[in-house]
């Protein structure tokens, strides 16, 4: 009995550990990115450009249409304070960031829907939106290989390929 027990504790595992060998990298890693006073957290899917056009007709994400900002599940963005998003009022917690890319200007969308997968329901949840704000784009010099979202104390800026957008973002009564 016990060297029947050796053996199959044996093989659990080398099975194990093949597994673990097998395991890749995901092509789009989930990243979380803070702001230096920590008061705002983005956690999203960091797809790479590798070779591809991005935005625009024949792009991955299309100019005009709901984009989750990111690869697999829809970006979150949790402010630990009220803030002024784009002016617009929104209170502390965590929201899911919608974006819909275009040419010349973006328009950067809250959420209060939370758990979503992509931007395949938003026309369902859409009710949900807090806070919907136009932002310019400005055109990059240098293509950005990685998906790069980047809050700051007083911003959230959004740059990949050669696009990049940014939102004013402010402690409310400030």
């Amino acid at each position: 009995m016990k060297k029947l027990l050796f053996v199959f504790s044996f093989l659990f595992a080398m099975v194990s550990l093949a597994q673990a060998q097998d395991k890749k990298p995901p092509m789009s890693p989930r990243i979380t990115a803070e702001s230096p006073d920590k008061s705002i957290k983005v956690a999203y899917g960091q797809p790479s450009k590798r070779g591809r056009v991005v935005f625009g007709e024949g792009g991955l994400e299309k100019y005009g249409k709901v984009w989750r900002t990111g690869a697999n599940e829809a970006t979150e963005i949790t402010f630990a304070n009220d803030v002024m998003f784009g002016g617009k009022m929104v209170k502390a917690g965590t929201y899911t960031l919608y974006t819909i890319p275009g040419e010349k200007e973006w328009t950067v969308l809250l959420n209060s829907t939370l758990g979503q997968w992509g931007a395949y329901d938003y026309e369902k949840i859409k009710s949900g939106d807090v806070a919907s704000v136009k932002v310019p784009v400005s055109m990059n010099k240098t293509a950005i290989e990685k998906l790069t979202i980047t809050p700051a104390n007083s911003s959230l800026t959004i740059a990949w390929d050669n696009m990049t957008v940014s939102v004013p973002v402010t402690k409310h009564g400030s």
